[in-house]
């Protein structure tokens, strides 16, 4: 994963084949949005090859990156497990909603008001974003997303927000100014757990 356009590309293609599996083996409406997450990141992936391929810069590729990296998954992710999420979950499920709503919000003018640059930096991409408040705009954002699944109510949704949460940290350590782009590509590979939460949905 973004070692490479190729890369980015057969990694997308996979993780969005993924995603489509998971949505026609849904049975129950609310679902369906958790369920497409993997479709999602998927695409995301491959308009990272497009990244890629033009060398980064501001070009279109890299601003639907960004929209889909930030405010678009601060939204998804929390509502995608509410709908899902068993009652007794959802009073605080709604709250993280809330939170990745407001975290959103502040990406989407960020990204609408300052420019949104890409860097090829060896084999990963570096995105460089001028938004207000970095630190309280990530812990909002972190919140609201690994935050939602593990506090889901649900074993499997808990395994994979635990395996985000690791790799946040990872991708933190090892590749800081690239950490947008190694963690969506780590959440985009752990998603396949989404594909068993499916499968286990189905037979209950």
């Amino acid at each position: 994963m973004c070692w490479s356009a190729t890369a980015d590309l057969a990694a997308g293609a996979g993780i969005a084949a993924v995603g489509v599996a998971c949505v026609t083996r849904v049975r129950r409406g609310g679902d369906v949005p958790l369920a497409a997450l993997p479709l999602l990141l998927g695409a995301h992936q491959i308009v990272e090859a497009v990244v890629w391929d033009s060398g980064g810069g501001s070009g279109p590729a890299t601003v639907v990156w960004a929209v889909i990296a930030l405010p678009l998954l601060a939204v998804w992710v929390p509502a995608g497990v509410l709908c899902a999420a068993p009652p007794p979950a959802r009073p605080r499920l709604i709250l993280l909603l809330a939170v990745g709503a407001a975290t959103a919000t502040m990406l989407a003018y960020g990204l609408a008001t300052g420019p949104v640059v890409a860097g090829i930096r060896g084999r990963t991409v570096g995105y460089a974003f001028d938004l207000p408040h970095p630190p309280l705009l990530v812990a909002g954002y972190l919140v609201a997303t690994v935050g939602s699944l593990l506090l889901s109510g649900d074993r499997r949704l808990l395994v994979l927000g635990a395996l985000v949460a690791v790799g946040a940290l990872a991708c933190w350590a090892l590749w800081r100014l690239e950490f947008v782009s190694t963690w969506c590509a780590f959440a985009a590979v752990c998603s396949v757990v989404l594909l068993g939460w499916v499968r286990a949905r189905r037979a209950l």
